[in-house]
């Protein structure tokens, strides 16, 4: 059974710094894309960054273009997301997932995310 963990949320002052990592147990990420989510209060899931797998071509929402900076490490099958500069508009749950699913395992779940505050 595929579980995907992110990890690395917490609380952090304006202008500060978190970096989250995503891990899959039962599924490799290596060959697919890997995109970064958040959903805030009271709004719909937001995709914020995207990483694919064969060429790393990266691509980032506009509101958190040149701030944050998604990366992978097939090794540890782990996904990154760096994140600079933070703004309390960036408080959410923040998720991972493989957009489309994988052919063998369908969708995957949503694993339980990991919070991001952004607050002084």
């Amino acid at each position: 059974q595929v579980q995907l963990v992110e990890s690395g949320g917490g609380l952090v002052q304006p202008g500060g710094s978190l970096r989250l990592s995503c891990t899959a147990s039962g599924f490799t990420f290596g060959s697919y894309a890997v995109n970064w989510y958040r959903q805030a209060p009271g709004k719909e899931r937001e995709v914020v960054a995207q990483i694919i797998s064969l060429d790393g071509t990266r691509t980032y929402a506009e509101s958190v273009k040149g701030r944050f900076t998604i990366s992978r490490d097939n090794a540890r099958n782990t996904v990154y997301l760096q994140m600079n500069s933070l703004k309390p508009e960036d408080t959410a749950v923040y998720y991972c997932n493989v957009p489309g699913g994988a052919p063998a395992q369908g969708y995957l779940d949503w694993g339980q995310g990991t919070q991001v505050t952004v607050s002084s």
